[in-house]
């Protein structure tokens, strides 16, 4: 059985992830800058797949190149070691979502190599 959040529409949970950078201070283009540049959507690939409502599955599955440098992004997220994380899939969710917003955003991005001069990753 898969887990739930793979069948999670990303539509419902996008907005949380704004809210919660908001929180941190941060902004809606900031966050879209961060997922853009993990999953090589372009701003309107990335609205489009908000309007489908499609599932987290597909939101990954059809995403146009998951940054190479997405792999070293570390860390514990809620008592795991994301690297060592055996689904790719929950390791790309967790990896993106909690690591890429927690620390992507305007900062750091876990210690990943790479530029994003609109969300400023630095190596």
């Amino acid at each position: 059985m898969k887990p739930r959040i793979f069948t999670t529409a990303f539509s419902s949970v996008y907005p949380l992830l704004v809210q919660k950078a908001e929180r941190k201070g941060r902004t809606k283009s900031e966050v879209d800058a961060v997922i853009c540049w993990l999953t090589g959507y372009d701003d309107s690939g990335l609205q489009a797949q908000i309007v489908k409502n499609i599932n987290y599955e597909t939101f990954f599955s059809e995403a146009p190149q998951i940054n190479p440098n997405a792999a070293k992004i570390s860390g514990v997220i809620c008592g795991h070691r994301v690297e060592k994380i055996e689904d790719p899939l929950m390791q790309k969710i967790r990896r993106v979502w909690n690591k890429g917003i927690d620390q992507g955003v305007g900062g750091r991005l876990g210690g990943a190599d790479g530029v994003c001069a609109s969300c400023q990753l630095v190596p």
